[in-house]
């Protein structure tokens, strides 16, 4: 997927452009024009990783996810400061499955994007 780096920070293309110009300058040895500016380099291109890829579509996952409960969290820390707060291991243990089933799942669609 190719996207054009000339939309995303115009002030820093234009310093690697200048940059690029003052190298060429130095390596012909021939005097520019005072009034030559450096010119946009056309169809320029990046391609994102594999890895890239798959961190885009985590990000995309996870804004579609709900934000943090925040009565839960305060209902829950009051209850620790009350010492109400009970652990249920066997509710703790079925989280824990099932993070790990989620990151299991996202492991196997990486491997199964994987461009060798």
């Amino acid at each position: 997927m190719p996207i054009d780096t000339n939309k995303l920070n115009p002030s820093l293309n234009n310093r690697v452009q200048v940059r690029k110009a003052a190298v060429q300058n130095e390596s012909t040895s021939q005097p520019k024009a005072a009034n030559d500016a450096p010119r946009p380099v056309k169809g320029d291109s990046v391609q994102l990783t594999a890895q890239a890829q798959q961190l885009q579509r985590m990000q995309t996952r996870m804004s579609l996810m709900s934000d943090v409960d925040h009565d839960k969290v305060s209902g829950i820390k009051q209850a620790i400061a009350e010492g109400r707060y009970k652990i249920d291991a066997e509710s703790l243990a079925k989280n824990i499955a099932s993070f790990e089933s989620e990151l299991n799942a996202l492991y196997k669609d990486k491997n199964d994007n994987r461009v060798d």
